[in-house]
């Protein structure tokens, strides 16, 4: 879907020319822990995945592509939770804390980058504010990590819900679906005016509706899946899935491992079944590029690594998802 602004650009310099004319989008999803790890002492891991973050977003700049940022939360929320043990704060609060805190970091980076590259592009972060249902079954069963992996007294003794992880045990909240990112027609506005949008930070701010006011409620959103549902709505032409892995793969630790270059809507639904899609890790991942796909024709649905978005894009790297 081309997006212009209305102006012929005839009088423009052509590098400005150009920027006035980007005709695709990309949602671009970074994971929390890419930015904080929850097993602490990443001897700069962090930095070195942000520093591949911040190519991949030139590097669709570059090919023209417009980006709009979203990220997690889970590690930096957790945090922020722990410290705050006389609960002087709600959930939703925190949630909304983690979304400037790491906006801000990161739109310093990129719009350093941006100025040092002389593009004419700049950032804008949006503390965004999703609805949910407050009857939502997730609130009845929380599965969303977050905060650090705990110690074994920590396990013992907090009142918390708390489940086995893949790195070790982790406190666990309420996930509940997004139904409507209430700040679309803001973000939306920006993008038409070509700003590197950051938004939907942790998932959104996770509101409900009681009576005809909005109420902050207790839960982490998947950032994931607000970021398959702002591609939707955005009609953007990519979302694109950026984690630990290069590729989507099946039969993993195992002889029969296999890395997959496309994957089809039936064969992400086979795997799902067969539990090859770890419910805490790559089941929302993949059950977010399966319904940007779906409901978005002829989007590009992506898992890749930092650092591969091109790539992947081309073809050459990473997982599509295809219909």
């Amino acid at each position: 879907m081309a997006r212009t602004v209305g102006h012929t650009g005839a009088s423009l310099k052509p590098s400005v020319r150009r920027w006035f004319f980007v005709a695709r989008v990309a949602v671009y999803a970074i994971g929390g822990n890419a930015l904080a790890s929850p097993t602490g002492g990443d001897d700069g891991q962090s930095e070195r995945i942000l520093a591949h973050v911040m190519s991949d977003v030139v590097d669709l700049l570059e090919s023209g592509w417009g980006v709009v940022l979203t990220h997690g939360n889970g590690p930096q929320v957790g945090h922020l939770m722990a410290l705050d043990t006389d609960l002087t704060q709600p959930m939703d609060a925190w949630v909304s804390a983690t979304q400037g805190m790491i906006g801000h970091g990161l739109a310093l980076n990129l719009d350093s980058i941006l100025s040092k590259r002389q593009r004419p592009e700049r950032t804008a972060t949006i503390v965004t504010r999703v609805l949910v249902d407050g009857n939502d079954p997730g609130f009845s069963k929380p599965t969303k990590p977050v905060g650090p992996v705990l110690n074994a007294q920590t396990v013992m003794e907090a009142d918390w819900d708390i489940a086995e992880t893949k790195i070790g045990p982790r406190r666990v909240v309420a996930s509940p679906l997004p139904m409507e990112i209430i700040d679309l027609p803001v973000i939306q506005k920006l993008v038409d005016l070509h700003a590197v949008v950051i938004c939907g930070g942790g998932g959104g701010i996770p509101i409900a509706k009681k009576g005809q006011h909005f109420i902050g409620v207790p839960a982490v959103i998947d950032k994931d899946r607000v970021s398959a549902l702002l591609a939707i709505k955005l009609q953007a032409e990519a979302l694109i899935i950026s984690t630990a892995i290069d590729a989507v793969r099946t039969g993993f630790g195992t002889d029969g491992e296999k890395s997959h270059r496309t994957l089809t809507l039936d064969e992400c639904e086979m795997h799902m079944e067969a539990g090859e899609f770890p419910a805490g890790s790559m089941a929302p991942k993949i059950g977010s590029l399966m319904e940007a796909a779906l409901h978005q024709p002829g989007l590009q649905a992506i898992l890749c690594q930092p650092g591969d978005a091109l790539e992947a894009l081309r073809g050459k790297a990473g997982t599509t998802i295809v219909v």
